[in-house]
């Protein structure tokens, strides 16, 4: 009996985590497409080294690499001893380390600024949203 309420409780966990992942992902997606259709409003060129950036490749790419955050958080929520904590210092030094590209990529500085601000606008919404369904 101890055993099937331990189960119930984990698998009810590994679903809220994942079903909030979900929601924070399409949230994300599709506040970084605003952001870049925004941006180009404005006039800001979605162009790097000449190719232009679609304003839905914004979400895809949001949509990717946020599903590996979901992933990250329900590993480190099984294997962590503090699997909150870990996942937000993970998830912060990724972002961080995800702006790099964007300072080195051959665009303006106005692309360049948009570019990072969706990473910033993508984790702001999703590493809180998944964090708060971690364990402490």
């Amino acid at each position: 009996m101890t055993t099937t309420a331990q189960t119930t409780r984990t698998t009810t966990a590994f679903g809220s985590l994942i079903g909030t992942g979900v929601l924070a992902t399409v949230a994300a997606s599709a506040a970084t497409m605003a952001v870049a259709a925004a941006g180009r409003a404005a006039g800001i060129g979605l162009d790097v080294s000449g190719a232009p950036i679609p304003v839905t490749g914004f979400g895809v790419l949001t949509a990717v690499f946020s599903s590996v955050g979901v992933l990250l958080a329900v590993l480190l929520s099984r294997f962590a001893r503090r699997p909150r904590r870990a996942f937000v210092r993970t998830t912060v030094v990724l972002t961080v380390l995800s702006l790099v590209p964007d300072v080195l990529a051959d665009a303006g500085t106005a692309t360049k600024a948009l570019l990072m601000l969706t990473h910033l606008v993508a984790a702001a919404i999703v590493i809180p949203a998944v964090a708060r369904r971690l364990a402490a």
